[in-house]
């Protein structure tokens, strides 16, 4: 009986700790929320030229920013509707979605009822309506092609002829972050990194017994049992070689010798990291990294330095790539494509500094080759960019082949340039 109270006890401690946590974690979002409202929503939307914001959610297709939002139970269609009245501050309105803690958050102004819609848009007569539909930024791309239909035939054509995209006012309000974000994006790259460098070490593996998958299934679970998310699947562990990647994440055993690496990223609060960590497997008798590899990686960080250095606000990404490029290249390395090195003795490189934060692979501003259009937005005070380099420097043992160091962790821009969030990568981590 004893040990059966004992039990009972520990148990409701637990559940009392975890409900901590949960009022903790929903404070915290709320507060992102009010000052998100109160000091980014005005702004975004006045540089974007939209007069009211529809943000529209279906019973099981919830809009990508319903989180931010604060949720809610929606019963059929649900609105969040942010009107520009002119007044410093933006009105905020609920039609259609209800819930306690919705209510709690003080964010809005007015709740109402689904119906309301028509006469609602119609009192305020906005002159452009912003709905989220993207070609190519997936996280405003909420508005389904039947959910456009019918606001069409709710509003008339009036209104559906003052339908505009929000797509750059989605990316603006997601990617301009206030204090209390960047508090807790800081916990997410904690949990981040922390949890990767034990992943790529003894506590996890055993070089001749423990498989990529078994130390990729370890950080699944410590994702669960911390109550985080991904926004990636498998976490990607992988051997690098003389021939490249390996193999990723299998059932491919951890010999002594290999050079590994870890690219994932954790979600708290709906704050998303994306990062990379490296590890060396110590042969029989080795106490160090080999000399060749330890060279590779400080080039790497060499490049990092230019990259960090060099990248400022108030340009746009893609005049900050050419800036970043030209400081490389004044260094002394090669700009190359994705994992087409050249065959000289140079260190080749390629970035791919992308927006992150709202997701691992963000709305904003991206000083990345596969983010054509944000290419094209001007970077801004308070934008997170993951600073992602691939440096790849000749190996003597391997006949002169190149190894592809990756270099990856999360920083936010600031007037005074790049400045990280979290403790980075500074070092190879050996695993003996």
């Amino acid at each position: 009986m004893k040990k059966l109270s004992l039990l009972f006890v520990l148990s409701l401690t637990l559940q009392c700790v975890n409900a901590q946590e949960s009022f903790r974690r929903w404070r915290k979002a709320n507060q992102i929320r009010l000052d998100k409202y109160d000091l980014v929503l005005p702004q975004v939307m006045r540089e974007n030229n939209i007069d009211m914001w529809i943000i529209m959610c279906r019973e099981g297709n919830f809009d990508p920013l319903y989180p931010d939002m604060g949720e809610g139970y929606v019963g059929h269609n649900g609105y969040y509707i942010f009107t520009d009245t002119g007044a410093p501050r933006i009105e905020r309105a609920v039609l259609g979605i209800e819930g306690y803690l919705l209510e709690q958050t003080g964010a809005y102004d007015y709740f109402g009822e689904e119906s309301e819609l028509k006469e609602f848009v119609s009192k305020r007569d906005p002159k452009r309506i912003g709905l989220n539909m993207s070609k190519d930024i997936g996280g405003a791309d909420g508005l389904s092609y039947t959910g456009r239909l019918e606001l069409a035939q709710l509003l008339g054509t009036k209104y559906e002829s003052r339908f505009v995209s929000a797509e750059k006012l989605v990316s603006d309000f997601r990617s301009r972050h206030v204090a209390s974000e960047i508090a807790a994006f800081g916990e997410a790259g904690d949990h981040s990194y922390q949890l990767a460098e034990r992943a790529l070490s003894n506590e996890v593996i055993t070089p001749g017994k423990t498989t990529l998958a078994d130390a990729a299934w370890w950080l699944k679970e410590q994702l669960f049992k911390l109550n985080l998310q991904s926004s990636f699947g498998m976490p990607s562990i992988y051997v690098t070689g003389p021939k490249g990647i390996e193999a990723t994440s299998t059932d491919r055993i951890i010999q002594r010798g290999d050079i590994l690496m870890l690219d994932w990223g954790v979600g708290y609060m709906g704050y998303y990291t994306d990062m990379k960590r490296m590890a060396y497997v110590l042969k029989e008798g080795e106490k160090e990294v080999p000399a060749s590899i330890q060279h590779a990686f400080d080039m790497a960080l060499k490049v990092r330095s230019v990259v960090t250095s060099t990248i400022k606000p108030g340009i746009t990404a893609k005049q900050n790539e050419t800036n970043v490029y030209s400081a490389l290249q004044a260094a002394g390395y090669n700009r190359i494509e994705f994992n087409k090195p050249g065959e000289d003795n140079k260190t080749d490189v390629i970035i791919g500094c992308h927006s992150v934060g709202d997701w691992g692979h963000g709305t904003g501003p991206s000083i990345a080759f596969f983010n054509p259009v944000q290419l094209t937005y001007v970077v801004k005070p308070t934008n997170l960019l993951s600073i992602e380099l691939f440096a790849y420097t000749p190996i003597p043992e391997w006949g002169g082949k190149k190894l592809r160091i990756p270099l990856e962790d999360d920083a936010i821009v600031t007037e005074r340039g790049v400045e990280w969030v979290y403790p980075v990568n500074q070092k190879i981590i050996l695993i003996k």
